[in-house]
């Protein structure tokens, strides 16, 4: 769910299998003979197993680490610590989600022409090795929060409280299945700010959840163009036109906050600079995912997209080396001395 992850789902094993998501066990690849439902073993087990927990979508849990790097006046070892533990939690946590959510959702995976690879819905991976790797992953979880650094961590419990919501029916409701998983992404940068103990910016929250908001719609709108609303009911709530609108929304209110953000955060002697180099960067940005999005028919994987596009990429490193420099330059003026 959130951002990508998903979300958490309880099946009942055994006769009651039969009742979940409205299909019969008879078609359950979990339960069948057949030898393209041939399980995983050994190294493919733990391939598959690795699979589950989606190691491609973790790099959605490094959106608050720079964030907070720029927001926190005493930056230290401490810190440093404390901010790489609560990537670290929300990793465990999205990792328990897409494990539960693949278990749940496997009837209704296997309709989908790309979802129906994943190892449960294919049958590679059975519910009941699922459901032990789960309870593993909990088990570290828990271990992890109890034995870590102390901060407050109830955006996790937020986190896994929205995910059981969302899988109990918010999924299948249109505007609110979204708002859910952007909001997700919200609580993964609150609980960077709170590990490190530094004060969030309203205009980045706005900034944040307009900028994950437009990366689901552009999900959705792939999702109706590749299978319609066969595999996510609330798609049925959903046009392409009115996607595109709420869209173009959401990347106008993505700029303004960040660009509200810079005003708020760079000092005034290098504030226009911040603000005027950054106008294009922004604008860029968004309009290349646009172009993706609506030219190339892309945007099923968001993240996929944006850590592969080089495009996208190398508008990102000039980006933040224009911020990081004006922001070594605010915080350390000494530093103007080494240019030429």
């Amino acid at each position: 769910m959130f951002g990508g992850s998903a979300p958490i789902g309880s099946t009942t094993l055994g006769a009651a299998d039969s009742r979940t998501v409205g299909q019969p066990a008879a078609t359950d690849p979990t339960h069948s003979s057949s030898p393209v439902a041939r399980r995983a073993t050994g190294p493919t087990l733990v391939r598959d197993l690795l699979t589950l927990i989606r190691p491609h979508q973790w790099a959605k849990n490094l959106l608050v680490v720079p964030l907070v790097l720029i927001d926190t006046p005493r930056l230290g070892l401490g810190v440093l610590g404390r901010v790489a533990w609560a990537v670290l939690l929300f990793t465990m946590v999205s990792a328990l989600v897409y494990v539960w959510n693949d278990v749940y959702d496997r009837h209704r995976d296997r309709a989908h022409p790309t979802k129906r690879h994943r190892p449960v819905a294919s049958g590679r991976v059975s519910v009941g090795v699922a459901y032990a790797f789960g309870g593993l992953v909990a088990t570290a979880l828990v271990t992890a929060v109890l034995s870590g650094p102390a901060f407050p961590w109830w955006p996790l419990a937020v986190y896994l409280a929205l995910n059981v919501a969302y899988s109990r029916g918010l999924k299948h409701l249109p505007l609110l299945d979204v708002l859910v998983v952007a909001g997700g992404f919200l609580l993964r940068v609150v609980q960077g700010y709170l590990a490190a103990g530094a004060a969030v910016s309203s205009w980045l929250l706005v900034s944040v959840f307009a900028l994950c908001l437009l990366l689901i719609l552009g999900k959705r709108r792939h999702e109706m163009a590749v299978g319609g609303s066969a595999h996510r009911p609330s798609l049925a709530g959903y046009s392409v036109q009115y996607l595109d609108l709420l869209i173009v929304l959401c990347a106008a209110v993505t700029i303004s906050g960040f660009l509200g953000y810079v005003q708020e955060t760079i000092p005034a002697p290098y504030q226009a600079l911040a603000l005027v180099g950054s106008t294009p960067f922004a604008l860029f940005a968004i309009a290349r995912y646009l172009q993706v999005v609506v030219v190339d028919g892309d945007g099923g994987e968001p993240t996929r997209v944006l850590l592969r596009d080089r495009a996208m990429l190398v508008n990102a490193l000039l980006w933040g080396a224009l911020l990081g420099g004006v922001l070594l330059v605010t915080q350390h003026p000494a530093a103007l001395d080494l240019l030429p």
